[in-house]
Order: C-alpha cells, then structure tokens, then sequence
C-alpha cells in the first residue's frame, strides 16, 4: 500500500460507536460475525498489496445500454435498473427503492485519492424519479457514499435506511430521515411492500480505527406475495439458506459476482461467481441478477472475470444462462409476476 492510500485509511477515521444491548452479533462494543473467524486485518491488506497479482483495468469503459424507465409500474410489474456496483433502482407499483447508491467517481473518504470509477452510472442522478426509499447495506466507501445520500435526502426526501451504528453520524453529516435498523427488523415501506432486514457475511469499517462499529446485512422485500432479495455485499455462508428456509422462495435476487481475487484475503467477505451461483441455490431463487462487478476496481481479477466465471458456474451446475444473468450497467430489467419475462 502506498503511503498515500495509508493516509487515505486515516483519513477515513470514523469512530463513533453504537450504544445498545449486547446480541447474540452485538458484544457491547462491536458487532461480530457468529460462527465466522473475523476478516483479516491492516497486515493481511499490506501483504496483499506488496505482494498481489493485480490485473490492469481500462482507464475508462463506455456504458452500452440506456434505462427505459417505466411512465408508470402496472400491477404486476417489477422494474430493475443496474446503475453501478450494487445501486439499482427497483420501482415497484407506487414506490421507488434505490439499494446502496453511490453516484461519486471515487469511492474513498477523500476526492483526490481512492478507487475511481471507469464506467458512468448507468443512470444520471437527475433523472432519477422520485425516490421514497434509500436501502444501505453496510458503510464501506462502495456502499455507502455520503455526497450521495445527502443530495438524496435534501431533493427526494426519501427515507433511508441503514444498519445499527450509522445513524448517528450521518445524522452529523446533514442526512434526514434516517432509520437504523437490525437483523431481523421488518418495516412497511408503502405501496404494500414490506422490508426485512437480514444478514449478511461481512464486516464494516470507514476507517482504521472503526472496525465492526456498526452492523452490516441484507434486505428482503415482500411484495404481492413474492420476495425480492438484495443481497448487499457479502462471502457466502449458511446464512443464504437459513433466510430461504425462514422466508421461503426467493422470486429474484441481486447477489454480488465480483471483486473476490485474491481468494485468500476475500473468501470471508465477497464471493466469487461460483458461490454466488450456490447462494442462488441456497436461495432457490427463480430468478439472480449478478452485481458488484465492473465499476471501480478493488481487487484483483480482471474487469470481465466474474462474467466469464458466471457464465462457467452456470454451466458447471447445468443452469440455463436465463437464471443468473450479469446485471449490465445502465439496462433496465422488466419482469413480470405471471410470466417472468424481461424488457428493455
């Protein structure tokens, strides 16, 4: 690591804590992984970027599809828009949910150093429609971008929801309507859709002294008897199958493919396109998305790797290519409740 990227860590510092009871993933202090050793640490990072083989990526690479964003959302109709990394606007009839919305180049405390973006949002910022509700997984700089949300806050007043221990200092940050939530909290969220708020394998941090001072997870929307499941940011683990066996059947799921090399120091937190294919299964969803790929390089696979590798999981589990696809930045997916078809 650089001494400038080192700088970038400190700078980044965020060490408010959460005040609550201790749970069975909350000791008082930190929240923790039950059942999962802890994600390595500052010395595993070093040894990883003094010794890594990283694959370059294009400076920059042109998005290829327009949104066709839905006039209005019929009764039946679920539409789904791949902006970046893992924002996408789900519209539902009557409700516009945006999922970990990160519209800034860089994805790091500072705007002159960190990962820059090589591909545009898939959908400028001012054409958004109105956004009722804001979906934040976990507060890493790809997940969570403050710029973002308070523009968000301040145009479209949208609720925004966010994991025990990050409200009080976006709150700090000039961010309204803030909502913190645990695994296991459900919420309507209007327009007949309710949201549940379940786990994920991670960890969280802002800076270097902040560690797993705030929680991390999932969401799942119920919707016209179906569920939609955004799967955040995570490695894999039982806990796919433990929500498809308290919740049922997945309808569709949006689960990470990219940013696993190397397997080594990624394993616990970020799963490659072969586990992401068995969290499908675990899932026994109708329908996957592949996100989290493509945008920013943070680790060391190539840019076009975790399709390549989806592509040969799917065919390593005689899957047809339909049910998982490679979500492409800027296309909207149109699906529907009878025939699971998709447009756009």
């Amino acid at each position: 690591m650089s001494r400038i990227g080192l700088l970038v860590l400190l700078l980044g510092c965020r060490t408010d804590s959460y005040q609550g009871p201790p749970s069975d993933h909350f000791d008082g202090e930190r929240f923790f992984q039950p059942g999962v050793e802890e994600h390595k640490g500052f010395l595993a990072v070093l040894r990883w970027r003094i010794f890594g083989d990283r694959t370059d990526w294009p400076d920059a690479v042109a998005n290829v599809e327009q949104p066709a964003l839905p006039e209005s959302v019929q009764e039946g109709e679920v539409f789904v828009t791949f902006i970046n990394h893992a924002t996408l606007l789900i519209q539902l009839p009557g409700l516009n949910i945006l999922t970990d919305p990160v519209w800034s180049d860089r994805v790091s405390p500072v705007s002159w150093a960190g990962p820059k973006r090589v591909r545009p949002p898939g959908l400028a910022f001012e054409k958004l429609p109105p956004i009722h509700a804001v979906l934040v997984s976990h507060n890493h700089y790809d997940h969570l971008d403050v710029p973002t949300l308070q523009r968000l806050s301040r145009e479209h007043k949208a609720t925004i929801i966010v994991p025990l221990g990050d409200k009080v200092w976006l709150e700090k940050e000039g961010i309204d309507r803030l909502q913190q939530v645990d695994w296991g909290h459900k919420q309507p969220l209007g327009a007949g859709v309710d949201m549940i708020f379940t786990p994920s394998q991670h960890w969280s941090a802002r800076g270097l002294f902040d560690r797993n001072r705030s929680l991390w997870g999932s969401y799942l929307l119920q919707w016209a008897g179906k569920q939609i499941y955004f799967g955040g940011d995570t490695g894999y683990g039982p806990h796919f199958k433990a929500i498809q066996q308290a919740h049922g059947r997945i309808w569709l799921a949006m689960l990470p493919i990219g940013a696993y090399e190397p397997r080594w120091f990624m394993k616990q937190a970020h799963m490659n396109p072969e586990e992401a294919v068995q969290a499908h299964l675990d899932l026994q969803a109708t329908r996957s998305l592949g996100i989290h790929y493509g945008s920013w390089q943070l680790t060391d696979e190539g840019i076009d790797e975790p399709v390549r590798a989806l592509d040969a999981a799917l065919h390593q589990h005689t899957l047809p290519k339909e049910v998982f696809e490679p979500a492409v930045v800027g296309r909207t997916y149109r699906y529907r409740l009878d025939d699971f078809t998709r447009g756009g």
